[in-house]
């Protein structure tokens, strides 16, 4: 049996115990409360800085944009020389503000980046409307070859088509005038190339094309690709964006600042792009490293000012597909065991 002074000592050591105890979970919850507070004010903090670092983008995007525009407007009436050297600073600037969004991705929001991708596309289109307008090229009609001339107006490559001659005496008429300008339209089954020379910086057109095997060499300025059927189209580094609409079960290598695809199907693109890929209206399209070589490409791409080091090929957005817990169903990244790395014999 305790002693009554035994019990009193022990009910004693137990009290302090027990007060210990509170003391020491009080502590926690107020120590658990500071952190907090200061994970809050860290959080409200960052977010302060992303804000400002928001308003200081599209601020100065906003203003260079709209100088890009006025140089345009500018080039209205003006002769052919004044033309092309606005159209060329303007070419250039937009080429640097592409890399301005490019560089400021990582603190934009996805919603602020797809409204700086539709201005900035908005104002691409607008260079490549005004370059049209204020140098008009050549335009050709539809009408019976000669051959005297089948030698020196033919826009496609002197791979041998079957039956003997080159591709373009496959068909009897001249294509149509986009493709006699810089590219190809209205095409089957046929072997088709463009030199460096050729393309010098211009605006590519690729569209009806089915079954046909497509080499772009050089820096194109954009490349536009509309009804695309069961081809291989392989390009060199394009110095601003490649838009796709309406291609299927195709394979695709390009190199560019900026891809934009829409309602495309079983195709796949071996990919370089400094910003991040944008598909729309798609399913079944793959990815992969842009993979094509050919003889002059490390000089291409120093002509086109893309980065060589910089490789976003594997970040896409999808517009149709906008949570971010789980991937879109309507892209892949091609395993490596089937990637193409082998394109010309």
């Amino acid at each position: 049996m305790y002693s009554a002074a035994e019990v009193s000592e022990e009910t004693g050591f137990a009290g302090e115990s027990a007060a210990a105890k509170i003391q020491e979970r009080l502590q926690r919850r107020n120590q658990a409360r500071i952190e907090d507070a200061e994970r809050r004010k860290e959080a409200k903090a960052s977010q302060s800085v992303a804000e400002e670092k928001g308003e200081y983008f599209f601020s100065t995007f906003n203003k260079e944009r709209a100088s890009i525009e006025e140089l345009l407007s500018s080039c209205s009436g003006a002769d052919r020389a004044v033309v092309t050297q606005k159209l060329d600073e303007a070419a250039a600037r937009t080429q640097q503000l592409q890399k301005f969004l490019n560089d400021s991705l990582l603190f934009l929001t996805q919603y602020n980046q797809r409204q700086a991708q539709a201005a900035l596309l908005k104002l691409q289109t607008s260079l490549a409307e005004t370059r049209e307008e204020g140098l008009p090229k050549k335009k050709f009609a539809f009408r019976a070859r000669t051959k005297a001339k089948d030698k020196v107006s033919a826009p496609v490559s002197d791979t041998p088509a079957p039956g003997g001659g080159t591709p373009a005496d496959a068909g009897g008429t001249e294509v149509d005038g986009a493709a006699a300008q810089c590219g190809f339209s209205n095409m089957d089954n046929m072997h088709l190339t463009k030199t460096a020379e050729e393309i010098e910086r211009q605006d590519v057109l690729l569209t009806h094309l089915t079954n046909c095997k497509v080499r772009l060499m050089g820096s194109p300025s954009t490349v536009h690709m509309k009804h695309i059927d069961s081809c291989e189209i392989l390009c060199g580094p394009v110095s601003s964006s490649v838009f796709i609409d309406q291609c299927r079960n195709s394979t695709l290598a390009l190199p560019c600042q900026q891809l934009r695809t829409h309602n495309t199907t079983d195709t796949q693109v071996y990919l370089h792009v400094t910003s991040r890929a944008i598909i729309e209206d798609c399913r079944g399209v793959s990815f992969a490293p842009f993979s094509w070589s050919y003889p002059t490409l490390e000089e291409d791409f120093t002509v086109s000012g893309l980065d060589r080091d910089q490789n976003n090929w594997s970040q896409v957005d999808d517009f149709n597909w906008l949570t971010t817990e789980t991937p879109s169903p309507n892209w892949t990244v091609i395993p490596e065991e089937d990637r193409k790395t082998t394109w010309d014999p």
